[in-house]
């Protein structure tokens, strides 16, 4: 079923609005923990889509394996802490995903692509830790023509004050500016706190929420631990008052308005998701060149 995506979850008095613990799904073999969508969340500002993607470790000969498959109306963004992906997209573009850079594949009015592992980590195996996030693209430029952009680590801006490491991949906080490519006010940022440290989360974003990607933390006295969102204030106090590192994922930004989403499509327009659905369905959808595998439309 399509259902539209609000913002409509209750306030409180505390510091944080909502905590959503991540659930396991499983994402053709692989098991990842999916934040975004919830039911009581739809987005947090432009962010519609959420998925922690390990650690998996592979055995030798062993791999992800993501078909082709569309989107449309969307931007994902792809960042890896460990190992590797080979993108190939409906463009023509070929690229490897590194820890520490982004991927930003923009689907405008559609666009298909595909995810696997790299042979040569194959062949040995590997470990694969990373998170894939979708941002719904303003109403004015949801049709607009697909666009992939890659920024390598050392284009991402870091700081590291003290004890507490930062990155900043999209947007602007803690006095760093990324260089990737939006659509609209977003944040997409990176803080490793060591045990005893502390953080003030920005405060220049209408929406923001906190992943602990590992370890546990405290929001204004609040225990928010491993695998689960927090919804929260702007400006709130991030405290790590334990005895081990807490690695966190911080997104926000200014809301674009209600989004329908169905499999991988997301839109503002309902019947633009029933085109999209024929659309694969009846393979029109451009071309993954030197592809010939594709997912499905599911039955849904």
């Amino acid at each position: 079923m399509i259902e539209p995506n609000s913002n409509s979850a209750n306030s409180s008095e505390s510091s944080i609005e909502l905590q959503i613990g991540a659930r396991k799904r499983d994402l053709m073999g692989i098991g990842i923990w999916r934040v975004l969508p919830y039911a009581r969340r739809r987005m947090v500002g432009p962010w519609i889509f959420f998925d922690h993607i390990g650690p998996i470790d592979f055995g030798p000969g062993e791999g992800m394996e993501i078909l082709p498959h569309p989107h449309i109306n969307l931007a994902t963004v792809t960042y890896l802490f460990e190992g590797q992906i080979m993108h190939r997209d409906s463009l023509g573009v070929v690229q490897t995903i590194e820890p520490g850079a982004i991927n930003l594949m923009v689907a405008g009015k559609g666009l298909a692509h595909s995810e696997r592992s790299v042979p040569a980590l194959r062949e040995k195996g590997f470990r694969l830790h990373a998170l894939q996030l979708w941002l719904a693209l303003p109403e004015e430029a949801e049709e607009i023509d697909p666009a992939f952009y890659h920024y390598g680590r050392e284009e991402l801006p870091e700081l590291q004050t003290g004890k507490t490491r930062l990155r900043v991949m999209i947007g602007e906080a803690f006095g760093l500016v990324s260089p990737v490519k939006t659509f609209s006010p977003a944040l997409y940022a990176e803080a490793s706190l060591s045990p005893q440290t502390n953080l003030r989360l920005p405060e220049n974003l209408q929406e923001l929420a906190v992943y602990v990607v590992s370890g546990a933390i405290n929001i204004n006295n609040e225990l928010v631990t491993e695998h689960t969102m927090a919804v929260c204030k702007p400006g709130s106090q991030v405290e790590n008052n334990s005895e081990m590192p807490a690695q966190l994922a911080i997104i926000g930004g200014d809301p674009v308005g209600p989004r329908y989403i169905w499999w991988n499509f997301v839109s503002s327009r309902q019947e633009r998701i029933e085109q999209a659905k024929q659309d694969w369905q009846q393979d029109r959808f451009a071309k993954i060149p030197g592809e010939t595998e594709f997912v499905p439309l599911p039955a849904f």
